[in-house]
């Protein structure tokens, strides 16, 4: 029988483990350690307010079942695919977009996604971590992100998403000083990891669930692909496909909070 020392160190190392587990997936799901609001609590916030309104159709996520797919980090040479997929699909995204080398190299594919009613949002100018950089960068990010996508769609972004989901009290405050609401996710394919589509498509349809936020990055070469294939699965379970503003409706996302 083991002595009370070694199961003692055995019991602490097991807690150890599971807690730099437990630390390792928040990260990865987007937490970043922030208090984050749900959909549903959005809603009731604007309980009573009307429904919202966009290119495809009007939705409210009270009756139905709704769900955001959400692509970061372009626009990419893939982009001009995807737009194609989901104007087949009738279904609308929102894209949280990268300033260097990705809006720079393809404005016309930022206007044509604000033209087809699909949400524009930031993902930072570089995409630095913004937990790591001061509150000057972090404002730096975020507004020269901010002014190049209003000059192509004519519209401010009220939303971002912070890169890797790492956030902070600072990043908020930044935030809500520039009038943008941070968005998490609730489910992703990780796609970053493999070209595989059909791997894409199961991760994703794993993890989908009523208001739920899917993670997608349609810049790597096996996600464009899988995309019709998980629209049409979700349809199939009778989900309906609204940006993340949509998904928020009768409430609006306010600045300063993380929504997930």
């Amino acid at each position: 029988m083991p002595s009370l020392s070694k199961r003692t160190k055995k019991t602490g190392n097991a807690l150890l483990g599971c807690l730099l587990a437990l630390c390792l997936a928040s990260a990865l799901s987007g937490c970043g350690g922030a208090g984050t609001t749900r959909p549903s609590s959005a809603r009731s916030e604007g309980a009573g307010g009307p429904t919202a309104q966009a290119r495809f159709g009007s939705v409210d996520c009270r009756e139905v079942k709704c769900i955001a797919l959400t692509f970061d980090a372009g626009p990419s040479e893939n982009s001009a695919r995807l737009l194609d997929a989901l104007r087949d699909k009738g279904v609308p995204a929102t894209f949280f977009l990268l300033g260097a080398r990705h809006i720079e190299k393809y404005p016309g594919l930022v206007r044509r996604m604000a033209a087809e009613g699909h949400e524009v949002a930031s993902h930072t100018w570089d995409h630095r971590i913004l937990t790591r950089i001061r509150p000057d960068e972090i404002r730096a990010e975020l507004e020269r992100t901010n002014e190049a996508i209003e000059h192509l769609t004519g519209r401010r972004p009220t939303l971002m998403r912070p890169p890797q989901g790492r956030t902070d009290d600072t990043v908020h405050a930044v935030c809500r000083e520039l009038g943008l609401a941070e968005v998490l996710w609730t489910v992703t394919a990780k796609d970053y990891r493999t070209t595989d589509p059909a791997l894409i498509r199961r991760r994703v349809l794993a993890g989908a669930d009523r208001d739920g936020i899917i993670l997608l990055h349609d810049l790597y070469d096996g996600t464009v692909p899988a995309v019709p294939g998980i629209v049409d699965a979700l349809k199939e379970r009778g989900f309906v496909f609204v940006t993340v503003p949509q998904l928020l409706a009768p409430g609006v996302a306010r600045p300063g909070k993380v929504y997930r």
